[in-house]
């Protein structure tokens, strides 16, 4: 336990504080408990949307969007799991249901590319080669400049812009595994596009499917694709603040990433499945989402919380990254 007896020396690994015997404990994928959380997920979005279909009052609907895509963005907290192979220490289930229970039902897939772009980030967390700085290294910035991306992406603008994306990628790695250009390109960008979102679409023609079923057709894109392409947008783009931005030291493990302790209300609208322990998950990637807690309360345990970068609740993040002041009119 060097890190904790030395205040002054930065803590680069988890080794640096914990026990070998620690360490075990605390990565011990359980068989159940992660597919227990997807079950969880899929409960509370299938739960919500039968009850709309039975009771279709606005305040209803209108709670339910914000509570499905936090549940959304659960369905990603999870399949970041997946990539840690922390999910289910056989990694073959792992990565399935990574893919088919986590990513496909929106327009995720396969695992395995994100796990290699995400370690990177882990390897070189706030460093120059961070795949991942520019969504820290903006801030701080303005109150205006952030309603400004708030409105962006509440009113579906971020979503149709990141979601053309994807599509417009889908349709060029057609092109390019069929290294054809010009009018006969036109069969391979569809076979591209059909390898790449057609299971993802194919899914959520089931979805579509059993709401038409229901007689409320309807409900599909308000209480799936609406919240994916607005308050999941917004609360992800919280999340990114919340875990690196305008934090006190790029180079201490202990400081470079940050713990939001979330209250009940914002764990059901902003924070799923543990996601606001990220501190703890730099510290020990390979820790299952449903550990992170113990781990947080072992550091306080070994009087670490000092030197730890904790706000309470994510108001305390926003005033910190939303520090800058307001330029001045000429």
């Amino acid at each position: 336990m060097s890190g904790a007896d030395d205040a002054s020396a930065s803590v680069q690994r988890a080794r640096d504080i914990f026990s070998p015997e620690e360490i075990q404990r605390l990565i011990a994928p359980s068989r159940w408990r992660g597919l227990a959380l997807i079950a969880h997920c899929w409960a509370v979005i299938v739960g919500l949307w039968a009850l709309c279909v039975l009771v279709p009052h606005p305040l209803l609907i209108l709670l339910a969007v914000p509570l499905i895509g936090t549940r959304q963005l659960g369905l990603a907290v999870l399949q970041h799991d997946g990539a840690h192979y922390t999910l289910h220490p056989n990694k073959r289930v792992n990565d399935w249901v990574s893919e088919w229970l986590l990513n496909r039902p929106l327009f995720g897939e396969s695992v395995v590319a994100y796990r290699k772009y995400h370690l990177q980030h882990h390897r070189l967390t706030q460093q120059p080669d961070d795949p991942d700085l520019h969504l820290s290294a903006k801030f701080p910035i303005t109150r205006s400049s952030f309603r400004r991306k708030m409105w962006r992406d509440l009113s579906g603008q971020t979503g149709l812009k990141q979601y053309g994306n994807l599509i417009r990628s889908a349709l060029s790695r057609g092109k390019v595994q069929h290294h054809s250009s010009g009018p006969n390109d036109v069969s391979g960008r569809i076979s591209g596009f059909w390898q790449r979102l057609g299971p993802n679409l194919a899914i959520n023609l089931v979805f579509l499917a059993g709401f038409t079923l229901a007689g409320a057709w309807y409900l599909y894109f308000i209480l799936w694709v609406l919240p994916a392409f607005t308050w999941e947008r917004f609360i992800t783009r919280l999340r990114n603040i919340g875990e690196h931005a305008v934090v006190p030291d790029n180079d201490d493990r202990l400081r470079n990433t940050r713990t939001v302790i979330a209250n009940l209300i914002e764990r059901a609208f902003i924070a799923p499945y543990r996601v606001n322990y990220h501190l703890e998950h730099h510290l020990l990637v390979s820790c299952p989402c449903y550990l992170l807690p113990d781990a947080h309360r072992l550091l306080i345990d070994k009087g670490l919380l000092p030197r730890m970068e904790v706000k309470r609740g994510y108001r305390e993040v926003l005033e910190a990254a939303l520090s800058l002041p307001e330029p001045v009119a000429a």
